[in-house]
């Protein structure tokens, strides 16, 4: 069962003077008025009295005094909690009417919840982390923001990479009329040698042609001069007519093949060689270009794979609030960031992490909740009621919604009583003496 305030008397403390309330059980207990009045000064009081002399203010005693500081807290689970006299010691009286101390009082007081603004002012991570580690997901959702972490800095060097080669392959000039791969001089030698060696072969048979025809020419001649040996020069010339022909038919086919070419590249080898290595790098780049960047889709789904597993833990997790969550280390309500959030948007966050923190302390502190409209503030104390937290807030205001007013340290219309009775006389009791009663019910507005 948590802890709530029952009633609460102040007196000479800050800007109060003398001030009784009765909270309201769950919701909104609004203490409104304008500046400088006391409002703060009781939420101060109460801080100072559940949580002991750190929340102690500088100067406690209401200026002008001659009566110190009294303190009078009446918690729902029977503790009695005092401050008085000139030391303002504190006293703690459980219902068995055994003493007891701050020590007992710590035990179910959450200290953010008399202190809200130390858990607004802290950073985005620590918010984040506070709720994490009461919801019990931190050490899983850190492992996993790591592994995340981990995956996104090895995605971005891939994906540095794979721009880097595209780029380098854009970058790279590219000859269509190059061969696929590097040539070689030797190469080119040994085919000039081998076109040499054919050519040669060619010119020994028209050496041996001529040779024929010079025979052929001589047998002529020795036709004529021989005439008696006419037979046998006939017979002998018939053969060689014959030899003639072969020679003549083998001359007449022949062709010398142009070295031009071959003696061309090989000038040219390093310039050709230069352009085929500048297409073997080109094609290189992209296809690097290519496998980083499968690498890069890769890595993206492993890291769409975190995420997810991320989004389930926390979607699974007993989240104080709907629409709380934690993304990328940060506070994340209704889709937006803290510093996108608004002001109202930022109580409501608040109040429901410190409210999770410790769950059997039953009553939160606020300050300034003049920065909610009525709408908000209805749908804010809707919520407080529906969650059975109870929360005392000031406002600077002095309308309906306001539980009690506060006018120069007083409740208006109980301006002038005392708490705390001087000897000899007598206390006046829940009427408070002459004063009114108020017209309000606490919690309704």
């Amino acid at each position: 069962m948590s802890v709530k305030i029952a009633k609460l008397e102040i007196e000479n403390v800050k800007r109060v003077k003398a001030v009784k309330v009765e909270p309201t059980t769950s919701g909104l207990t609004i203490i409104g008025g304008n500046n400088e009045q006391g409002k703060s000064s009781i939420l101060d009081s109460i801080a100072w009295g559940l949580g002991g002399n750190r929340y102690r203010p500088s100067q406690p005693a209401r200026d002008g005094s001659a009566v110190p500081p009294y303190l009078h807290i009446v918690l729902s689970n029977g503790l009695i909690v005092e401050r008085k006299g000139k030391n303002s010691d504190l006293k703690v009286i459980d219902p068995n009417g055994e003493k007891a101390g701050q020590q007992l009082l710590d035990s179910f007081v959450e200290e953010l919840a008399i202190d809200l603004p130390k858990f607004m002012q802290s950073t985005n991570k620590e918010k984040a982390a506070i709720l994490l580690r009461i919801i019990g997901v931190g050490d899983r959702l850190q492992q996993l923001e790591k592994a995340e972490q981990e995956v996104y800095n090895r995605r971005h060097a891939i994906g540095q990479i794979a721009d880097q080669k595209a780029k380098f392959a854009k970058e790279q000039l590219f000859f269509p009329d190059a061969p696929k791969e590097p040539i070689s001089a030797s190469e080119l030698i040994q085919q000039q040698q081998a076109i040499l060696a054919r050519n040669g072969e060619n010119q020994r048979k028209r050496q041996q042609q001529a040779q024929i025809q010079a025979a052929y020419d001589n047998q002529s001649r020795e036709i004529e001069r021989i005439k008696a040996m006419l037979l046998e020069a006939e017979s002998k010339f018939a053969q060689l007519g014959g030899d003639l022909y072969t020679a003549n038919m083998d001359a007449i086919d022949l062709q010398d093949e142009s070295t031009a070419e071959l003696e061309a590249n090989i000038q040219q080898i390093d310039e050709i060689n230069r352009k085929v290595r500048a297409n073997l790098d080109k094609d290189k780049a992209e296809t690097d270009a290519s496998d980083y960047r499968q690498q890069y889709e890769v890595l993206t789904g492993e890291i769409n794979a975190v995420r997810q597993q991320k989004s389930e833990l926390l979607e699974n997790a007993d989240l104080p609030l709907e629409g709380l969550s934690v993304e990328e280390g940060e506070l994340v309500y209704m889709g937006k960031c803290w510093d996108n959030m608004s002001g109202s948007q930022q109580l409501k966050v608040s109040t429901a992490i410190v409210r999770k923190l410790k769950p059997q302390c039953g009553f939160i502190l606020l300050d300034k909740l003049e920065q909610m409209d009525m709408a908000t503030l209805r749908d804010f104390g809707a919520w407080l009621e529906q969650e059975g937290l109870q929360a005392i807030a000031t406002r600077v205001s002095t309308g309906e919604e306001c539980s009690i007013i506060i006018e120069d340290g007083y409740v208006a219309g109980q301006e002038g009583v005392m708490i705390q009775q001087p000897p000899g006389e007598i206390d006046p009791g829940e009427g408070w003496g002459t004063a009114p009663s108020p017209s309000w019910k606490a919690g309704e507005f």
